[in-house]
């Protein structure tokens, strides 16, 4: 039996019971994968993170990213929960205003703003390509969009590090009152080798520009309150096919108020490339009683 540090966390919320949950386990240095994984798939949330020492100079900490199934290399909300744990403990200190992640995608800039309960943590995406675009690039897309109401932007297949399908509908009120066909939406992830369907709308006069709902059913969710590498290449499609556009340097997301919850998620665009970010709030804190039954890494 090992005891390791335990917190739980909602990621872009600043209150609980809003944001994307997330587990994130310190001290397990001594663990194999195959213990990781047995732990994530305990905890049953969609992502669970190890926070261990940096493994190459560059970096300020390793963190390793399990689903209950598998390891990923890199997602959006576990990376940025991950850097307010290691922060909150005392684990890390920011220089200049950054971090560096060491994880599966590889080296990533992690921007520190603010402090305490008014902090914001960006992480810097992988870059992203289009792979497809069209309503007819995959047929099963008729099959899940149905009669909807379809906004500017084509619908698009985009790839960094995980591929999403992304369309836009017509106003906040046709993606809102969607009920979608999740049957469907397996059948386009599973004929296309995605994850599923990010799917937005621009919105006016609200305090975000965009609503989203991102449909995950590639990885076995129905709908994903708060998607941080959804959005990132939500952004990296918008940017490409609208450069010159009012959305082209950033803009605020609000995800999940479908399923009960109220994310936002802030998206930056510069030179370097895109940014997603937002808070994150500790609901949990305390310590985790496991038994190793593994060796190995």
């Amino acid at each position: 039996m090992t005891n390791v540090k335990f917190h739980q966390l909602d990621v872009f919320a600043d209150r609980a019971g809003c944001g994307n949950p997330l587990g994130v386990v310190i001290g397990a240095e001594g663990w194999s994968s195959a213990d990781m994984q047995r732990f994530a798939a305990w905890t049953n949330l969609v992502e669970t993170t190890f926070l261990l020492p940096a493994a190459r100079v560059e970096a300020d900490y390793r963190l390793r990213i399990f689903t209950p199934s598998r390891e990923i290399p890199f997602a959006g909300h576990p990376t940025l929960g991950s850097a307010h744990v290691a922060l909150e403990v005392g684990r890390v200190t920011p220089s200049e205003g950054r971090l560096i992640q060491d994880c599966g995608a590889g080296l990533l800039p992690i921007l520190v703003e603010g402090e305490g309960a008014g902090r914001q943590l960006f992480v810097q995406a992988p870059p992203a390509e289009v792979v497809m675009t069209g309503l007819e690039a995959e047929p099963r897309l008729r099959a899940v969009l149905g009669e909807r109401r379809l906004g500017v932007l084509p619908p698009a297949c985009v790839y960094g590090g995980r591929r999403w399908w992304v369309a836009e509908l017509a106003d906040e009120a046709e993606l809102r009152g969607w009920s979608p066909d999740h049957a469907a939406i397996r059948a386009l992830a599973g004929a296309s080798d995605t994850l599923g369907l990010c799917a937005f709308a621009r919105c006016e006069g609200s305090e975000y520009e965009l609503a989203v709902r991102a449909f995950p059913a590639g990885a076995g969710i129905e709908e994903d309150p708060a998607s941080g590498a959804a959005n990132a290449l939500l952004a990296a499609w918008i940017t490409h096919a609208e450069p010159d556009g009012p959305l082209a340097r950033g803009y605020r997301v609000s995800q999940g108020r479908e399923i009960g919850r109220d994310a936002t998620l802030v998206l930056r665009v510069d030179d370097a490339g895109i940014w997603v970010g937002g808070h994150a709030v500790t609901v949990i804190s305390g310590e985790a009683h496991w038994p190793l039954q593994s060796s190995g890494t």
